[in-house]
């Protein structure tokens, strides 16, 4: 056990310091098991940082996202979270002024991440299978810049018969296969 977790460690190393020494805008750190996002990594990247406008947490075990990794990465433009164990964001992710796409898609949300909804630059929100009932409706409709909305296999409430264009200027996704829930 301690030597798969030293390899894990080895390996979550080796893409940072690939990032920091080829000055890379992305880090990498999907499926590398992680349940908290390694402190460390801070230090070590912090020359970096304001470079940084990709990051991949995809398929590791993050049960939540601190304000400090929000505010480290404030450049960010995608963050890709999918197939880990979030079920809320930090209030901080309002200030990612520059995030295009986000990717939280197999998670365990419950309700809509609001801190999305105030998130200006948002083009595109998967959130493709997590356990989401209601949608802020009202909120969404007033995101200028969002084009795609993924909510597919979500049991998610018949209030979401009403983003239907041309009230809502993005591609709202649903799954065909499943009605929506009456309530």
């Amino acid at each position: 056990m301690q030597r798969r977790m030293g390899e894990a460690v080895a390996r979550v190393a080796r893409k940072v310091n690939h990032t920091v020494e080829n000055k890379t805008d992305s880090l990498d750190l999907a499926n590398c098991k992680l349940m908290t996002f390694p402190v460390g990594i801070y230090k070590a990247m912090r020359s970096v940082t304001e470079g940084i406008h990709h990051i991949s947490l995809a398929n590791n075990e993050l049960k939540s996202l601190t304000s400090r990794f929000v505010t480290t990465f404030s450049q960010l433009r995608e963050l890709n979270l999918a197939g880990n164990y979030l079920h809320r964001l930090p209030q901080e992710l309002t200030s990612l002024l520059h995030l295009r796409a986000i990717n939280l898609s197999r998670n365990r949300f419950r309700c809509f991440p609001e801190p999305l909804a105030a998130v200006t630059s948002l083009e595109t929100i998967d959130l493709e299978e997590n356990e989401i009932t209601e949608v802020p409706a009202e909120q969404l409709a007033s995101m200028a810049s969002l084009r795609s909305l993924n909510l597919r296999a979500n049991p998610v409430g018949p209030d979401l018969r009403l983003l239907v264009k041309p009230l809502v200027p993005f591609d709202l996704l649903l799954s065909p296969e499943e009605p929506l829930h009456e309530a």
